[in-house]
């Protein structure tokens, strides 16, 4: 399992939604979207804008990459 894969079913627990409703959120068949999160179809960018989309994220929190928006820029 990808890195990604593993942020979007921490994402997903953090809901405390299933995967399935997930994946019908996102546009996907649950297979397709469990394969998707288990490493077994790659994952590209229309589907990181897809998934960060439907799941209200930013893009970046699907890589592990945490905004900091809010922090003093000096």
């Amino acid at each position: 399992m990808s890195e990604v894969g593993r942020n979007i079913k921490e994402i997903i627990a953090e809901r405390g939604i299933k995967q399935g409703f997930a994946a019908k959120t996102c546009g996907y068949s649950e297979k397709v979207f469990s394969a998707m999160v288990n490493g077994r179809r790659r994952i590209n960018d229309a589907d990181i804008t897809n998934i960060s989309s439907a799941l209200n994220v930013e893009p970046n929190r699907l890589f592990g990459i945490q905004s900091n928006a809010l922090a003093d820029p000096l």
